[in-house]
């Protein structure tokens, strides 16, 4: 398969990228490299990645339509894996027009892609934080989520829109996956796994938010990546027994789908910690702070369809999961 892959330098991208390589698949893969965290970590990435002849990277940001559109005008792509988005809840508080570029008018750049160019499947990441208000757990692509807490969030809902509209018009076969807090090697250094383990080891204080009473379903990157391929060869089709009279979320009269992945194995944010210190054989020295905005207290995926449709449903364990993470970080920043 001729791939494209957006966002290929960042944390899931790289990862997607190099299961597709060794797949055997001819991967083209864009990003912009920004600023939002460290542009060398994102180049490191893409080190991994040139190796591979049947590799090829575009400096691109999806917000330029024309660049976009040549790109998809020139390879003539089967599938896309859409990854590229702003991330990050907490930066939507201060930067909310980075989100609606990037994840609203750059995802649409791409979808005009697929619409002129007749791609065999979409696969686009949503999250878990569409969910939002709503407190019933597990989080089921069935359920209602019309409330987001936060811009990110909202962007991600309105997102599966977006593709829902597309499919439905040009009949282009789109998947969207809710990811549930992906975590692992080559991981975000604005994420938990990789502030608190350099904390601890700098003998800093960690913030802990809601006084850790918080909890999350954290689903290794392996895990994702087996997801995102095995979804990806199996376009979406019409669900045939949708009823427009009580329509379902998950599915459509479109070829249109959305799962969750997730591990379906929430974790008290307490014991998240205490895993990576038990890894580390050292405590963390712990900044108790009140729920900050945007946040939600508990995430939990419902993964029942993934796994009857797919055969599959994450299975990595927090022990094993941390553990390479934490393996990785010392290997990367050991003295070179």
């Amino acid at each position: 398969m001729k791939v494209l892959v957006t966002g290929c330098a960042g944390f899931i991208g790289m990862h997607t990228c190099l299961r597709l390589l060794k797949h055997g698949d001819v991967v083209v893969g864009i990003d912009n490299l920004n600023d939002y965290y460290d542009v060398r970590l994102k180049e490191n990435r893409l080190a991994q990645l040139k190796s591979f002849e049947r590799f090829s990277f575009f400096k691109l940001d999806i917000t330029d339509s024309g660049g976009v559109a040549k790109l998809f005008a020139k390879y003539n792509f089967q599938r896309v894996v859409h990854l590229a988005a702003q991330p990050g809840v907490r930066y939507s508080l201060q930067n909310p027009l980075a989100y609606i570029q990037s994840n609203l008018v750059g995802f649409t750049n791409v979808l005009e892609g697929c619409r002129h160019h007749q791609i065999e499947h979409l696969v686009f990441a949503s999250s878990s934080s569409v969910y939002g208000a709503n407190t019933t757990v597990p989080f089921s692509v069935h359920h209602n989520v019309d409330h987001p807490v936060s811009l990110y969030a909202a962007t991600k809902k309105a997102g599966e829109l977006i593709a829902h509209s597309y499919s439905h018009l040009y009949g282009i076969p789109a998947t969207g996956l809710r990811f549930f807090t992906v975590y692992g090697s080559w991981g975000r250094p604005d994420m938990a796994p990789w502030l608190f383990t350099k904390a601890i080891l700098e003998g800093k204080p960690i913030d802990v938010f809601n006084h850790g009473k918080m909890q999350r379903d954290f689903t290794y990157v392996d895990d994702i990546v087996e997801g995102v391929v095995r979804v990806l060869d199996k376009p979406a089709a019409p669900n045939p027994v949708f009823d427009t009279a009580n329509p379902d979320p998950s599915s459509s009269y479109a070829p249109y789908r959305v799962y969750n992945i997730g591990n379906h194995q929430p974790v008290e944010l307490m014991a998240f910690i205490e895993t990576i210190e038990n890894k580390l054989g050292k405590k963390a020295v712990k900044n108790m702070l009140p729920m900050q905005a945007g946040d939600v207290v508990a995430t939990y995926a419902e993964t029942g369809e993934l796994r009857d449709e797919f055969g599959f449903a994450p299975s990595t364990t927090l022990q094993k999961g941390v553990g390479e993470f934490i393996d990785w970080y010392a290997n990367y920043h050991a003295p070179k």
